[in-house]
């Protein structure tokens, strides 16, 4: 008889918490406004990210970009339709430079020092004003990492 009431009891209780946890998740504006508040942690103008190395060619905005070294630059400039859930300003385009030229540019992912824990583990990451560029599983594309004064920048590319 305990069992029975305490499982009833247990089930209760758990059903209780998921459904108040559910409500809140629903009706609370706190979730966006974490993001919201996090967009503002980001560059508004145009800002030099430093350089970096591909050492082979990637298709950037639809176009190959060779392989070589090249200065990264945000933009002020939004994609015309962000990816679906993504926060208003927290994707914007980079650009390619070598020797003052635009090269290419493609749609970069900014996720701010405050939500980077919910994205990468620590020993992943490149170390501040630095970049990484990962080759991803199956060798189809190749990730852009820029941790730049603790925001982090991701751009992905197809391999050309």
């Amino acid at each position: 008889m305990k069992r029975i009431v305490m499982g009833a009891l247990v089930g209760a209780v758990a059903l209780s918490a998921a459904s108040v946890q559910g409500a809140q998740q629903a009706s609370s504006p706190q979730a966006g406004t974490a993001r919201i508040a996090s967009a503002a942690s980001v560059p508004s103008g145009e800002t030099a990210l430093g350089s970096v190395t591909f050492t082979k060619a990637v298709k950037a905005d639809g176009k190959s970009l060779p392989a070589g070294t090249y200065q990264v630059r945000l933009t002020t400039q939004s994609p015309s339709q962000p990816a679906t859930g993504e926060t208003p300003g927290l994707e914007r385009w980079v650009e390619f430079l070598q020797k003052g030229e635009v090269k290419g540019r493609e749609v970069a992912t900014i996720v701010p020092q405050e939500d980077i824990k919910e994205v990468a583990k620590d020993n992943k990451m490149p170390a501040p004003n630095s970049a990484r560029v990962d080759t991803l599983k199956g060798g189809d594309y190749l990730r852009l990492w820029i941790n730049r004064g603790g925001t982090h920048y991701f751009v992905h590319f197809p391999a050309a």
